[in-house]
């Protein structure tokens, strides 16, 4: 039996004829007790499959049915899809309904395009827009009740959200799924996207700066719970040791369990160079199941590379923020700042560290191409770095900062025989038992590595070994080769 919430309804506007009700729910997937609409079906006569089009909404909400050509009023419909009900309907586009009978009427819980236009030209979905569409709507919030979205937006045409056409239909059908302030920089770019009163260069900036925006799933910001055991095994994959390291990043970022909000602090990483600050950041994106995108500060010294360019210039293009939210198609993004000691060195045309200032206070983010705020509440970062009192105050005040200890020599010891070597046999193809080496061998490895930090240096000697054990079986046909103190002694001088 469908569960819409009927507690928590609203009437569509009294404009439409005859008048449903939208149920405000935020199921991310369809089904026939979680459905996208309710129909009207006195006599039950529909079908479980049933294909036919949606009335134009000024001629009353109702899909009339290939089969007898009746009308079945839409009782009730997910607020999420009430405008791509009216689109549908605008449009006449032929649809194959999936339905299941309840209480309350036949619950359609899929809608599919069949291909079929009944009028017009060649619209949007027959190429997989209807699909889209909907995927993106099951991902969305519901709107606010009694928000309602008056602006008269034209038709479509074709897939995929690059052609005018396309951007049009996105954004009427998405309707107040999106972010208000989203949908009114939709609105105005889409205007210049059209106008035939400026430059083809700005039209172009217009529709580009449009597909950026409108292929993000602006998704919300509520955060499901993080199992600790698990996180502590996501951890212990990556790295061997540093415990206490791996039980405060867990306590920063649990009070999602509690809050299902992203913590108010990232989290920076402060060590030698090779104890596997990176390794912990990425598993932290495991563990919160985020995308994430790395910004090298190292590589960036002119903040506009972060900011995007302005649209007057002619080879203006976004930053590398916004990049990456394009590239993610996600507003719900982890950053993982690498080397933000480095972040301090603009050369002239401003500090990079001033823009991730912005990033990181979650009051939005603006860049200068795409010219809107960006809401960055689903937005976290991590940092790693070497040298702790190159970073600036201010940015050091945004971060939980946890520093990292060398490893110990028998932390070393274990990470070579258990993690660095099979993990280099596995990659070259080698088995386990066609290398031996013995404790001599791991005494003077430990030693020849006592002073260098991190333990980098201890796969690269690893993998050193392992092809020449590789090279000497080949050669020598033999079925394993030994490392002892005295030739590993000797293959380390080489």
């Amino acid at each position: 039996m469908p569960v819409f919430d009927f507690n928590n309804t609203s009437k569509a506007p009294a404009a439409e004829k005859p008048k449903y009700t939208l149920s405000f729910q935020n199921n991310h997937t369809a089904d026939s007790t979680h459905p996208i609409m309710i129909l009207e079906d006195r006599a039950g006569s529909l079908m479980h499959h049933v294909s036919g089009f949606f009335r134009n909404p000024s001629k009353g909400n109702a899909f009339v049915c290939d089969g007898d050509n009746q009308d079945y009023n839409v009782l009730v419909i997910d607020a999420r899809f009430e405008h791509l009900l009216r689109w549908l309907g605008e449009n006449h586009i032929t649809v194959l309904l999936s339905c299941t009978p309840s209480s309350e009427g036949f619950a359609v819980y899929k809608i599919e395009e069949t291909g079929v236009v009944v009028r017009g030209s060649k619209l949007s979905g027959e190429n997989g827009f209807l699909q889209f569409m909907i995927g993106r709507l099951l991902q969305s919030d519901a709107p606010a009740a009694g928000a309602q979205d008056t602006a008269d937006i034209e038709d479509a045409d074709d897939m995929k959200i690059t052609s005018i056409q396309s951007i049009t239909d996105y954004i009427t059908c998405a309707g107040s799924t999106l972010p208000e302030n989203i949908r009114l920089w939709a609105r105005r770019n889409l205007a210049v996207a059209k106008s035939s009163e400026v430059t083809p260069e700005e039209r172009r900036h217009a529709q580009r700066a449009l597909s950026i925006m409108l292929n993000i799933q602006w998704k919300n910001t509520h955060f499901e719970p993080i199992n600790p055991v698990e996180a502590k095994r996501i951890l212990d994959e990556e790295l061997y040791g540093l415990d206490s390291v791996k039980q405060r990043i867990i306590e920063t970022i649990i009070q999602i369990n509690r809050t299902h909000t992203l913590p108010a602090y990232g989290i920076l990483l402060i060590g030698p160079a090779g104890t596997g600050k990176s390794q912990l950041a990425y598993a932290v994106a495991r563990i919160l199941k985020m995308a994430w995108c790395p910004l090298e500060m190292s590589s960036i010294n002119d903040p506009e590379q972060l900011t995007g360019s302005s649209r007057i210039y002619a080879n203006a293009k976004p930053g590398l923020i916004m990049e990456a939210f394009a590239n993610a198609e996600s507003s719900n993004l982890l950053f993982v700042i690498n080397e933000l000691d480095k972040a301090s060195s603009g050369k002239g045309n401003g500090n990079p560290a001033d823009v991730l200032l912005t990033l990181l206070d979650n009051l939005g983010f603006t860049d200068n191409y795409i010219e809107c705020k960006i809401p960055t509440a689903g937005i976290y970062t991590i940092a790693t770095a070497n040298d702790k009192s190159a970073i600036s105050a201010p940015l050091l005040s945004r971060f939980a900062i946890i520093e990292l200890p060398d490893y110990s020599d028998e932390e070393k010891r274990v990470i070579f025989t258990d993690f660095a070597m099979p993990r280099v046999l596995e990659r070259i193809g080698m088995r386990r038992d066609e290398i031996n080496i013995s404790d001599g061998a791991l005494d003077v490895i430990m030693k020849s590595y006592q002073q260098i930090s991190g333990i980098r240096d201890l796969e690269q000697i690893a993998e050193h070994m392992a092809a020449n054990a590789l090279y000497r079986i080949e050669t020598e046909g033999v079925s394993c080769v030994t490392y002892d103190a005295e030739n590993t002694a000797e293959l380390l001088s080489n």
